[in-house]
């Protein structure tokens, strides 16, 4: 027998050469994701099995068990377990901002419950995850043999979603290792637009969209300087923390700290068993109990504390020693041409967008070709039609089908597809109605090979239609931002942050505020019914609506006089048809304290005064540099008498004219001079006399004397009669009639001064919202009932108006930037 051969190698170099192929295969197979997609490759194997599958959103689910064979058997060479946690974490609400998978079962918990065995559980994907392999059956993305050549498997998804940035990616490789943060899908998507329309924006111009992560778990971020080093660089340190409140239990009279949102990643469990742990320990004082309220409404972990304790030095101190706080280190590194790189904000952008290009581009031409293809057998078709009879001819003198279709391509030119789709074709389609329809579909063919040779052509045309597909996205998978940013104390500004833009604010009658993007409310006919606005909850109903700037100074007057200063950008968004957020939770209302008025400033600096009025009719005037330092729980703003309450809030600079309305119809016109300048205690003036019965239901604050003012009722009825009709009185007069109320109209619920361009929103309490031109209401005499505006359902009434100067001309709402006074006229 003959000796083996045995070839000496040095062990130092066969340990380097193969773990460098073992590290790469980590590195690139394993461990980081695709920046095309966003997904490392047993993801994008567990879709595209599901895909294979047939487990479309809206099909039926499938057990788990079913997915990982699918994956294991084709795709992954790899353990079972491996595939199933992969497909869990696409499945849990707390790990994806946005999942791709809808399970059915246990797939684990924040408390860091195991998911139950695939057996148990079931899947199928969700339509966002659709839209990452939409267009794969049209040659979009490459495709390579899997692990035993068999069969072919996508290099990479066609992914319309930016699914790197919206959904994250976390992974150990060899050597390196990727942490990327999950970011607002609508924030991503407003960003890459703003890149396309203009490719040499910074980084810095581009975190004017993408302000900072958002985690699916929300919680605060806590300073900005880690995310903008992460977004400029690659590399950061986010600072997140947990969101508690502090509330007094009514039954003893003691605080606690209740726990409503956890930093991304914190266990529940093991956060409890921090703190118990301190305290044991004597490390954290204050802490009398701790328990876990949670249920299937959200989370609330309820810290009782001492009767001697400060909440808010134990709150800092829970940050301070717990994971209550926690340090999201960043690392942006993916795979870029199989390659790892770590990436800035912008290039994450430029290199999906190129991605998508491609994706445009490929499935552009498989559609020309599908559409050629067409086109070429049309022809054929239309052939055959012109000569009929001598086709059916040399068909049936054919001896068998290749015969005929040699003979047919011998006899007419046509080619060996068009041959066989003669012989193919029914005999239905040789009917006069038929041919219409061939001819038809051949010119509209030839319509589509015309534009996708244009786009095909045109790179403007290719950015385009990515602009589009992204609004799309943005449309329909697009939600409000989670996480909140909380500037450090001498941290970097976040007003540098935000992107200076108008939105529409909204506050209800219970006191629940959101802002809302500035489009939306398409006008109307006078006398339409409206479209849907803000949801109403029982009897809550929309009280406010205005226009701002997020960088601007909101000053909210309450009823009871006092005034609260917020930034438009720390009120939370929300969509058209939300509530938003309670107002006691974003700034210290005292109890029955309501916002009756508000003013939109962008700097205190500017000469001004605070005019206001209150329902017993009186009048006061403040400096406005009076209001520029309010403090947390609001500062007085008026002396409020009782019986009565602050009715309105309006800026002005010194040299207006105030018209005050009462509920009987009635309205007075005085110069702002004949009001004195008083201290922010002062009570104020009497502005009008009220009868038995009567009250103060509107102010209005002009300089305009070429406009009309606006006379509405809780009926649904209106009126325009000029300001020159009410003639100037001295401050305290009785009125002069407005509008003839009766039964039938109802009381006057406000007044406007407006110009015919103007445009009139109408909020009833049901929540309905109506809009429609002003010169659609017909001017008339100040002694009138006036017209009907809207129609009401039984029981509904109006509630507020607005208006809305310079509306657009193409039917889509499109509300003024800026106001001359800085705000738009609101009445309750």
């Amino acid at each position: 027998m003959q000796r083996e051969r045995i070839v000496p190698i040095s062990i130092e170099e066969e340990m380097r050469g193969s773990y460098l192929d073992y590290s790469m295969s980590v590195i690139v197979s394993r461990a980081l994701p695709d920046v095309r997609d966003g997904l490392k490759p047993v993801h994008r194997r567990v879709l595209f099995g599901m895909h294979e599958l047939g487990l479309q959103a809206g099909k039926p689910h499938k057990k788990s068990a079913r997915v990982v064979g699918e994956v294991l058997g084709k795709f992954h060479p790899h353990g079972d377990t491996a595939v199933y946690d992969s497909l869990v974490r696409l499945v849990q609400e707390f790990s994806m901002r946005y999942p791709l998978i809808d399970g059915q079962g246990n797939f684990g918990s924040v408390d860091g419950d195991s998911p139950a065995a695939m057996r148990y559980t079931e899947v199928r994907m969700k339509s966002i995850a659709g839209e990452m392999l939409k267009d794969l059956e049209k040659g979009t993305v490459d495709y390579s043999l899997n692990f035993d050549d068999s069969l072919e498997e996508p290099t990479v998804l066609p992914s319309a979603i930016p699914n790197l940035l919206v959904n994250g990616s976390s992974g150990i490789a060899v050597g390196m290792a990727t942490n990327i943060p999950p970011q607002n899908l609508r924030e991503v998507v407003d960003g890459m637009i703003a890149l396309i329309a203009n490719p040499d924006l910074e980084v810095v111009d581009l975190m004017k969209y993408v302000i900072a992560p958002d985690f699916p778990t929300a919680g605060i971020i806590y300073g900005y300087e880690g995310v903008r080093s992460a977004y400029l660089t690659g590399r950061g340190k986010v600072v997140i923390r947990a969101r508690a409140i502090v509330e007094v239990t009514q039954k003893n009279g003691r605080e606690s700290i209740v726990v409503t949102e956890l930093p991304y990643q914190v266990n529940k469990v093991r956060l409890i068993e921090k703190i118990v742990e301190l305290v044991h320990d004597k490390k954290l004082e204050g802490i009398a109990d701790i328990r876990d309220e949670s249920d299937r409404d959200g989370m609330r972990l309820v810290i009782e504390l001492k009767r001697d304790a400060v909440a808010k030095v134990v709150l800092n101190n829970l940050y301070k020693h717990t994971p209550m706080q926690d340090t999201f280190g960043v690392i942006m590194l993916a795979l870029v041409d199989g390659v790892p790189r770590i990436l800035n904000l912008k290039e994450m952008m430029v290199y999906y967008i190129k991605h998508r290009n491609e994706i445009v581009l490929r499935r552009t031409q498989f559609d020309l070709n599908a559409a050629e293809k067409r086109a070429h057998i049309l022809e054929g078709l239309k052939i055959c039609l012109d000569n009929l009879d001598e086709v059916i001819t040399t068909i049936r003198e054919s001896p068998d089908a290749s015969t005929a279709q040699e003979r047919l391509m011998v006899r007419f030119a046509l080619s060996e597809l068009q041959s066989k789709a003669i012989l193919e074709m029914r005999l239905q389609r040789l009917t006069g109605m038929e041919r219409k329809k061939i001819d038809q579909e051949y010119t509209e063919v030839l319509a589509l090979i015309e534009e996708l040779r244009f786009i095909l052509g045109s790179p403007e045309k290719q950015m385009e239609i990515i602009r589009e597909e992204l609004l799309k996205v943005r449309e329909v998978y697009g939600d409000a931002r989670r996480t909140e940013i909380v500037p450090q104390e001498g941290d970097f500004s976040i007003e540098d942050m935000i992107a200076q833009e108008d939105v529409v604010i909204t506050i209800t009658h219970e006191g629940f505020i959101k802002r809302f993007p500035v489009s939306g409310y398409r006008r109307q006919a006078r006398g339409g019914k409206g479209v849907a606005g803000a949801q109403a909850k029982h009897d809550d109903f929309v009280e406010h609506m205005f226009i701002a700037s997020t960088h601007n100074h909101i000053l909210f007057f309450t009823n009871r006089g006092r005034c609260h200063w917020l930034k438009v950008y720390e009120i939370p968004e929300a969509g058209r048809a939300a509530r938003g957020r309670a107002l006691a939770n974003i700034m210290e209302l005292q109890p029955g304290e309501k916002i009756r008025a508000y003013i939109n400033i962008r700097n205190f600096d500017e000469p001004g005064f605070i005019v206001m009025a209150t329902t017993n009719g009186i009048v006061k005037k403040t400096s406005l540099e009076d209001f520029s330092h309010p403090r947390k729980n609001g500062i007085a703003a008026i002396t409020i008498e009782e019986h009565d309450e602050l009715l309105d809030a309006r800026l002005t600079d010194g040299e207006h004219q105030i018209i005050l309305a009462k509920s009987s119809g009635f309205v007075v016109r005085f110069p702002e001079a004949e009001i004195r300048s008083m201290g922010r205690t002062a009570m104020g003036v009497k502005g009008i006399t009220l009868d038995d019965g009567e009250k103060c239901i509107s102010m209005v604050t002009t300089k305009r004397f070429d406009t009309a003012l606006l006379a509405v009722t809780d009926n649904g009825f209106g009126k325009r009669s000029r300001v020159e009709d009410y003639r100037l009185t001295r401050r305290g007069a009785r009125g002069v009639i407005t509008l003839k109320a009766h039964e039938k109209i109802g009381a006057l619920v406000g007044l406007l001064d407006v110009n015919d361009d103007d445009d009139l929103i109408i909020i009833t309490t049901n929540g309905i919202v109506n809009r429609q031109h002003v010169s659609d209401i017909r001017l008339t005499g100040r002694n009138t009932s006036g017209v009907r505006l809207v129609r009401l359902m039984a029981g509904d009434m109006i509630s507020a108006l607005a208006r809305v100067p310079k509306s657009d001309e193409d039917g889509e709402a499109d509300f003024p930037i800026e106001e001359p006074d800085g705000q738009i006229d609101l009445f309750e």
